[in-house]
């Protein structure tokens, strides 16, 4: 690969200095590639749903949230503190969910809770209390992380991140 000294002719032809002409282009092209993507739960949901209409299986944990997809096209998101989630895709198929998401708060209509019982994925709606098995789920990497969040914080401070809606109104 060749150098190019700032104050040569720019190699696109133009006839000016490399610093005048393709330089700062480049410099911003490499910003641009340093510059870390801000991560947000709606992004990470689309990459998901995008995973799992290619049935593909991916599992990310971030903070408090648990995204993964199966080869079957289902795909999740989970709340560890309150062990929450909202199924995000299913049999490849995108389902839309309901996220406000600002700088300061992320607020989601979670539909179920769920727990690993005997490898299992289970959920309870909310709603109707209706339960419902998932066999196949990677309930080992689910309850890794949630040892690991229980390990890093304290109980008290998982109760924070939650905003009483009752209080709150």
């Amino acid at each position: 690969m060749v150098k190019i000294g700032r104050n040569e002719q720019c190699p696109c032809g133009s006839g000016k200095k490399y610093k005048k002409c393709c330089l700062p282009q480049q410099q911003d092209r490499q910003n641009a590639i340093l510059q870390p993507r801000p991560i947000t739960v709606v992004s990470e949901i689309a990459s998901l749903q995008a995973a799992a209409m290619n049935r593909q299986e991916i599992f990310k944990s971030i903070g408090v949230f648990i995204f993964f997809s199966t080869r079957e096209g289902d795909a999740w998101l989970l709340e560890l503190s309150d062990m929450d989630a909202v199924q995000v895709a299913k049999a490849g198929e995108r389902i839309e969910v309901e996220i406000n998401e600002s700088p300061e708060t992320i607020e989601v209509n979670w539909p179920y809770q769920f727990m690993i019982k005997d490898k299992v994925f289970i959920t309870t709606a909310y709603l109707d209390k209706a339960v419902k098995d998932y066999p196949g789920y990677p309930t080992a990497a689910i309850s890794a992380a949630i040892r690991k969040l229980q390990g890093r914080f304290s109980s008290d401070l998982l109760d924070q991140i939650h905003v009483d809606e009752q209080a709150a109104a």
